[in-house]
């Protein structure tokens, strides 16, 4: 099987990328740090689908990824996010597997294969771990990939179950998200999926904008000119007047500067 991560992250890069998600180096590839790193990852680096309304081009290769998280200092959607984790948890020493996901709409149907990127990780004592820092509102931590029963955290009450032809079933609140292949893949392999999910019409991601980070006490999301804060049960929407105010808003919440707002997109066809 090839190596998922081509391009192994020095000690110059990884020490960028460790700073840029405010987490310290790990003496150790533990069940603890992977914990630590996920959620520091999930605060830091924005659930965002921007570059697809600006026109940017995605490439999946592991030095690009990184350089747009920790050089640009921009978020990403689920290949791009869970890519460059990946590479960063190669650095540190875990065993990371990449595996391609199918997530579930409504009436339970699933989306194109390679529809979502996320990742197996074992840690130092051999125990694997499910790792998504990629699919917006999820778990905040790791989830316990052999355990069938419920897993509770701060983003809900998860389940990983069998499902047919050996792939997993990931619950949230009792409703389905992902069908997860268990089959090892590589970047590359997720190519396709990144290119239908930049240009379909079809696309969730053509036909939204949004750009969303975990926070300490709930969440925050600027989708077009409205911006959405929760904390706890409270959710607060505001509705921003000008361009400018998007463009202070996605510098203040995200840490964003863009030269112009992303245009919202037309989906009165849809």
């Amino acid at each position: 099987m090839d190596h998922p991560h081509p391009t192994r992250l020095n000690r110059t890069r990884t020490d960028a990328y460790l700073a840029r998600i405010g987490a310290a180096r790990p003496a150790a590839p533990t069940a603890e740090a992977l914990r630590a790193l996920h959620l520091a990852h999930l605060r830091t680096v924005p659930f965002e689908n921007l570059s697809v309304h600006l026109g940017e081009d995605i490439t999946l290769d592991t030095d690009t990824l990184v350089a747009k998280l920790v050089d640009r200092r921009r978020g990403g959607f689920c290949y791009e996010l869970n890519g460059a984790f990946a590479a960063l948890l190669d650095a540190l020493g875990f065993e990371v597997t990449l595996l391609q996901a199918r997530g579930v709409g409504e009436g339970g149907r699933p989306g194109i294969p390679y529809d979502h990127l996320a990742l197996r990780v074992r840690d130092t004592e051999g125990e694997d771990w499910l790792a998504d820092v990629g699919f917006g509102t999820h778990s905040h931590f790791p989830l316990a990939y052999e355990e069938r029963g419920d897993q509770s955290e701060p983003g809900g009450v998860f389940r990983v179950e069998e499902a047919a032809e050996g792939d997993l079933l990931v619950l949230r609140d009792g409703e389905p998200q992902y069908l997860l292949d268990q089959r090892p893949r590589a970047l590359r392999d997720f190519t396709a999926g990144a290119w239908y999910h930049r240009t379909s019409p079809a696309s969730h991601f053509t036909r939204s904008l949004v750009c969303s980070l975990l926070t300490e006490g709930g969440r925050i999301t600027l989708s077009g000119h409205t911006l959405t804060t929760t904390v706890g049960a409270e959710r607060t929407r505001t509705e921003l007047p000008t361009d400018a105010a998007v463009l202070d808003a996605y510098d203040q919440h995200f840490g964003i500067a863009l030269d112009r707002v992303p245009p919202e997109p037309d989906i009165a066809e849809g």
